[in-house]
């Protein structure tokens, strides 16, 4: 399941809030459904997001150093390079 959501545990520099907003949109989208966020499925699409990136700041503040990068950059890393 989501295979497209990249590792971001070990990235140099440490994953950005927009990187962990768009991997948990990302997890969002493909558990709920919801491909196009419409009005009605806006407030429960962003609440769940900030609940599932606050999730993951915390978890990659908890988890120990990884001794190598990974090997996927994240999307929106690819876009600037």
């Amino acid at each position: 399941m989501c295979r497209n959501i990249t590792t971001l545990r070990g990235l140099e520099p440490a994953a950005t809030e927009p990187e962990i907003e768009a991997a948990a949109a990302q997890y969002v989208r493909k558990v709920s459904g919801v491909t196009k966020v419409s009005a009605a499925t806006e407030p429960a699409f962003s609440a769940a997001v900030a609940l599932i990136a606050a999730a993951t700041e915390q978890l990659l503040a908890d988890l120990p150093q990884r001794r190598t990068p990974p090997k996927i950059e994240p999307p929106l890393r690819r876009l600037h390079g």
